[in-house]
């Protein structure tokens, strides 16, 4: 028997900025990421909320709403700390920066402020859960002085004098970036 002569519609249970990427980021799920990020997959920074080009011009007009959600839907994206993990030099800096973000967008965005607010305080949480795992003292004073940017000073295994390592710089980048924990 022959198959019915349907009209082939291409239904999804996702809207079409659900990239197979974004939905693994939003199950923060490590192991797709990484042969997602493998094969060059990537999530794109939204435009600014207040951008004014034409595509968002264009998908303003259209639907408003749909444009916020794909927005949020983009940051729920990249705010995964398996992400963060995988695609960052500097996951700590990253964490700060989309953190500060988010909380902006929050205050813009009040349609969906709990969200954004949910979403900062996990990027908060993640940098957070990094510190958590160093092992020693040493390991954390490494991460607190660590300047973005920075070059290595000295030799392998050099000693460096502790008033010239004590700058705290990572620690003063979270004051900048109002990270309380």
């Amino acid at each position: 028997m022959a198959p019915p002569a349907y009209e082939h519609v291409r239904e999804s249970a996702f809207t079409p900025d659900i990239t197979p990427i974004v939905l693994a980021a939003h199950r923060d799920n490590y192991e797709i990421i990484k042969i997602l990020l493998d094969r060059n997959a990537s999530i794109p920074m939204p435009h600014d909320v207040r951008c004014v080009c034409g595509e968002c011009v264009t998908n303003t007009g259209t639907d408003s709403l749909r444009h916020s959600r794909s927005r949020l839907n983009a940051y729920r994206a990249l705010s995964s700390p398996s992400l963060i993990a995988l695609s960052s030099k500097d996951p700590i800096l990253t964490s700060f920066e989309l953190s500060w973000e988010l909380n902006y967008l929050s205050n813009i965005e009040n349609e969906f402020k709990t969200e954004y607010e949910e979403l900062t305080k996990k990027c908060q949480d993640f940098a957070t859960a990094l510190l958590d795992q160093t092992r020693t003292s040493q390991e954390l004073e490494v991460i607190l002085n660590h300047e973005t940017g920075a070059q290595p000073t000295g030799e392998p295994g050099e000693v460096i004098p502790t008033a010239e390592r004590m700058t705290l710089s990572r620690l003063k980048l979270a004051i900048k970036y109002k990270q309380k924990q």
